[in-house]
């Protein structure tokens, strides 16, 4: 099985923080870099992961952050979302949603650790939510 999916920010911070393996954050980078989650991106959630995953608090080398953006960009999906007239709570997150958007009609998710800054859909989902589609469409 492999679905398709817009991995928000945090959920890639989180993964690379933390220092449990069996987080729902660090499982659902596992699964993309496994190839059973490919991920969908913009050019704007490029740019979004390279500025945030450089910030010095992290303390991710150059070479790491770039080589695990390029692993997203050749693996995942390039889309140009259509323009959207969505007010979200926080509007930095307006290129993840009208990214998933755009894919929706191939079953797209957006993957956040934050739901209270997008609509509730069905298709926008935290790392464990993902998991447990996945976990009950392998036992389908």
């Amino acid at each position: 099985m492999n679905l398709y999916a817009v991995i928000d920010t945090n959920v890639l911070v989180s993964a690379l923080i933390s220092v449990h393996e069996d987080a729902a954050t660090v499982q659902i980078a596992k699964l993309m870099i496994d190839g059973k989650i490919t991920p969908i991106y913009s050019s704007k959630i490029i740019s979004e992961y390279l500025e945030v995953l450089t910030r010095k608090k992290f303390g991710f080398s150059l070479d790491d952050v770039r080589h695990f953006v390029s692993v997203i960009e050749n693996y995942g999906i390039l889309v140009k979302p259509s323009k959207t007239n969505t007010i979200l709570t926080d509007m930095k997150d307006l290129p993840f949603y009208e990214t998933v958007l755009e894919k929706r009609k191939d079953g797209a998710y957006l993957i956040t650790g934050n739901l209270k800054h997008f609509p509730k859909e069905p298709f926008i989902l935290t790392a464990r939510q993902m998991l447990d589609i996945m976990s009950e469409e392998d036992k389908n």
